[in-house]
């Protein structure tokens, strides 16, 4: 059961209705909305946590599927960035459109491709997304997006994920907005070891705290 004054609610995203969650706490600060990617889903409970531990920073949450299950089926959809992309800006106008998230400023969280698509999206929409978290993300397929992209960009990876540092140290060179590149100690790929999840999410939290909408308290860590 939800908190009291907390909306808990199934939503339907875009012309194709890609189910989705949507959770606003109380005087909610700013909505965050998930960028997936490599075929995860709004039930990924690595998601979901992550989900759980920005809503105790005041922010609400939106987790939704950026393919259908027919899309999902094909592994190509997986890695087309551009189709990616599409689907977080109809969800980015939804939460323009609807009246429940209508005012709050909004960041997006991406991971793997969802990164890519989110940066992209977010050059797309410029002026509706306040800031970026990528987390173990690949902001290089963004591609030309990555010079359009205004929104504060944080680039999080673990330092056992050499290649995708290389690969987010590339695209950070690309960036005309104001980027941040946080290396997570001892964390791999999917940020499976102990604490590093934790850690990244901090660093995610922190990040948005700072830069979304015009409430910008004082950092606070997760229990």
């Amino acid at each position: 059961m939800a908190p009291a004054n907390e909306i808990d609610t199934d939503v339907a995203i875009g012309p194709r209705s890609l189910p989705g969650q949507l959770v606003i706490p109380a005087r909610a600060r700013g909505l965050v909305i998930f960028a997936h990617g490599s075929g995860s889903s709004r039930l990924s409970p690595r998601n979901i946590y992550a989900a759980e531990q920005l809503r105790k920073r005041g922010f609400a949450t939106l987790l939704f599927d950026l393919l259908t299950a027919a899309e999902s089926a094909d592994r190509r959809n997986v890695f087309d960035i551009p189709l990616l992309a599409r689907r977080v800006g109809e969800a980015i106008a939804w939460a323009r459109a609807d009246a429940r998230t209508s005012a709050l400023p909004i960041g997006l969280f991406g991971a793997s491709t969802g990164a890519g698509a989110a940066i992209a999206a977010a050059a797309a929409h410029a002026g509706n997304v306040d800031a970026i978290v990528s987390r173990g993300g690949r902001p290089d397929l963004a591609g030309d997006a990555l010079e359009q992209v205004e929104a504060g960009v944080l680039l999080v990876v673990g330092s056992e994920d050499r290649e995708v540092i290389q690969l987010n140290r590339m695209a950070q060179r690309l960036m005309h907005c104001e980027t941040k590149l946080v290396i997570v100690p001892g964390a791999g790929h999917l940020f499976e070891e102990p604490g590093t999840l934790d850690e990244g999410l901090n660093a995610a939290g922190d990040w948005f705290a700072t830069h979304i909408g015009e409430d910008h308290h004082a950092p606070t860590s997760f229990s």
